[in-house]
Order: C-alpha cells, then structure tokens, then sequence
C-alpha cells in the first residue's frame, strides 16, 4: 500500500478541516516566515536564489492533490490528471492536504506586497503539476484505493503521465514497501528522458529497511534530519539514502489558507526537489545523474566517513548544489540520438536490430545479432587449441617417463 511519508502535527491557522489538533493560536504571516527561517538558513536558499529562483521548470508533485487556489501557490498550479478516481464514492471532494503541504514546500511564493506573507518554497519561482496517484488517510475510498488491483501501477503511470507532459523534476513525497515491474520501467523511462526524480526514504526509522520508488536506481532518496541536522528518528536507514533535508517541525501551506507543521521524510524530500528544481532551472540540459551529484557533492554537515545510511552524503546545501552544477554542467552522461537505447525495451537480443557504433574516430562497424555465433566460433577454436596444447604436454610427459 502506498504511505504518505509525512505526518501533520499541528494546525498554525484556523484550518479548512477540524482533523488536525490545534496547539497554538493562529499564525500571522511574520510568523510562518519566521517559521521557515532555519530551514532557509540550513539549505542556504538566499544565496542560491542569486543565482536561479525555478523560473521555467515544472515540478511534478505525485500526492494526493494540490489546491491551486491558496494564495501562495495561485498561478503556479496546474492540475493534471487524477489516477486515484473511482476509489472514492461519487461526490467525495478530495483534501488535497499532503499535496499542497509538498507543492508549497517545493513552488510556494508567499502572498501580498513583495510576496512577503506565507511560505516560500525552496524554488518560489517554478511551477507545479499536481498529478494525484494517492488518497489522504481519512478519505473513505483509501481501503477500495489499498486493495483494489486496478490502482497498483497509478505512480507508474504518474510517472510517465507527468514526463509526457513536461515535467523537469518529479516529487515523490510517498513511499511503499515493494515496487513492480511498471514501475521499475516509468522510472527508466523518466531519467531516459532527462527527468529528475527525488523521492522518501520512508518514516519506519528501521535500519535497512527499503521504500520505494525511492531505493529504485536513478532515484533521489531523501533522508530526514533534526534541528540539530542529525538523522530524525523515524528516517529510514538503509544505503538507497543519497542525501538529507530538514524533516522535523517544518511550516507549509494547506488547502483552503491554512498553515501546517509537521514532520516526515516527506517534507525532506519536497525540499530538495526544490533545490533539483533551481539546478536545472540554471543548467536545463544537465543529465537527472549529474543533477543527483551536484546535491550529493554540494551536501555539507558531512558523515563522519563520507557516507553513512542515515544521511547519505549529508544535508543538501542549495547555494554549493549549483556551484557543483556549474562545474559539471560541461558534461553528461545520457546517450543521444536514434541508436539510443529505449529504456522499456531488453538491452540484448536479435530482435534489437543492428546497432552502429564508432571505431577509431570516424569509421562506423555495423555490429549485428551474429555476432553471438562468431563469439561461439571463437570459443570453439580457443578450446581445440586447448585440448592440442593438454595432448601434446601428455605425450611428452610419456616420452620422459619411458
């Protein structure tokens, strides 16, 4: 079953739903700025936002849905396609709180004179594609949407939903125990295409324990940490993580005007999927590998060796995440051209047809399927020559011994 990979703690406005319990008066505005004050300061946002604020890249946020209505993220929302529909009976209206919670977190702008009121996201000028692929856990269609086998593939067909359409970086903020075969595929088939994927670590806090998409490869795991930037206690370990955002007591916008805090992988993840968003929003042709290492790379409070499962290769640092960019953005690491190899088809095979390849600079060699039998010609030469060799050591060694 798919999980949310977030848990909502308090409501810090008067809120469109009564599920959350209350523990502090309304927020003003000062106060949620003020609210994503460390988070901005750990991620080191103004600095990067010097040099790229988003402009021009469309996060895909796969959630449960994005309320394209609330004042910090009107005009930067468009809503696509519902995969969860029918698990809900007739008429329900979705909350749309998880995913709102994400987008904000990723695209939010803030709202009034100079954008100075509400959440700013960690790429306040990207947009958003709100593909719904999950239900909140008190819609009444979520156990229909848990067991029903015809909603096992929707982050599958997210996926490819939100390449097909555009997207340059794809929010996971979601995780479940195993994965299948089509979703192995979309995912091949989104970093093929130069799409950036980042997804949760999940919140069991068990040492190596696996989620996915996120342990998938090509995948962006993303690990929680505290306000002392240690792993939080409910992060996964386990050596999918590549790198660690802040997950505990972060402010975001829900549907309807309000404001939440809460605590999960998944706000983690939003984070960086936003800082992914100001890389390729600076350098749009850099390969979903070269993105995933500039954030690597750029990661500061290190663990003690390097690298550790609970943090990866430490907290993602957006101001250092471009500058590794910058360095990299000369190079690439994804094949072009018709002989390019289509993800959702086997590497190997007759049925591949002949593949042209470059030797010695300009000349080209048609490399065909019979190959394979010239390759078994050789080996059934390099064994005759064996079998003489063992022949002719034998009888010398019978002339000696007579």
């Amino acid at each position: 079953m798919l999980r949310r990979s977030a848990a909502v703690a308090v409501c810090a406005t008067v809120c469109a739903t009564g599920s959350a319990a209350m523990l502090a008066p309304p927020a003003t505005a000062d106060d949620v700025r003020g609210g994503q004050r460390v988070v901005i300061e750990t991620l080191r946002l103004a600095q990067a936002w010097r040099i790229s604020r988003g402009s021009g890249v469309t996060v895909a946020v796969l959630d449960s849905g994005v309320d394209p209505r609330h004042p910090d993220l009107a005009g930067s929302v468009r809503v696509g396609r519902d995969f969860t529909a029918g698990a809900n009976p007739r008429g329900t209206v979705p909350r749309r709180l998880h995913g709102t919670y994400m987008a904000s977190l990723i695209a939010g702008h803030g709202h009034g004179p100079g954008g100075e009121r509400g959440i700013i996201g960690a790429a306040p000028e990207a947009d958003v594609l709100s593909v719904r692929v999950i239900l909140e856990d008190d819609e009444p269609g979520r156990r229909a949407f848990g067991s029903g086998g015809r909603f096992e593939n929707v982050v599958a067909r997210g996926i490819r939903y939100a390449v097909d359409e555009g997207a340059d970086v794809i929010n996971l903020s979601i995780s479940k125990q195993l994965a299948t075969r089509a979703e192995r595929a979309a995912v091949r088939y989104a970093i093929a295409r130069g799409v950036v994927l980042v997804a949760a670590a999940g919140n069991e806090g068990d040492g190596a324990t696996y989620s996915y998409p996120a342990a998938l490869p090509g995948v962006v795991s993303v690990a929680a940490t505290d306000r002392r930037l240690r792993r939080a206690a409910f992060s996964n370990r386990n050596s999918s993580v590549l790198v660690a955002a802040p997950g505990v007591d972060i402010m975001g916008a829900g549907p309807g005007g309000a404001y939440w805090v809460g605590r999960g992988t998944s706000q983690a993840t939003a984070l960086v999927s936003g800082v992914a968003a100001l890389v390729r929003a600076r350098y749009p042709t850099l390969s979903p590998p070269l993105v995933a290492r500039a954030l690597a790379a750029g990661a500061t409070d290190l663990p003690p060796d390097g690298y550790d499962t609970a943090t990866g290769f430490g907290v993602v640092d957006a101001a250092r995440a471009l500058a590794e960019a910058s360095r990299l953005s000369g190079h690439t690491e994804v094949a072009t051209g018709p002989e390019a190899h289509d993800p959702a088809r086997p590497l190997a095979g007759a049925e591949e047809g002949p593949v042209t390849a470059a030797v010695g600079g300009d000349r080209l060699v048609t490399v065909r399927a019979a190959i394979a039998v010239a390759g078994a010609a050789g080996a059934l030469v390099s064994l005759s020559v064996v079998v003489s060799l063992l022949g002719r050591v034998r009888r010398a060694q019978t002339s000696q011994g007579a």
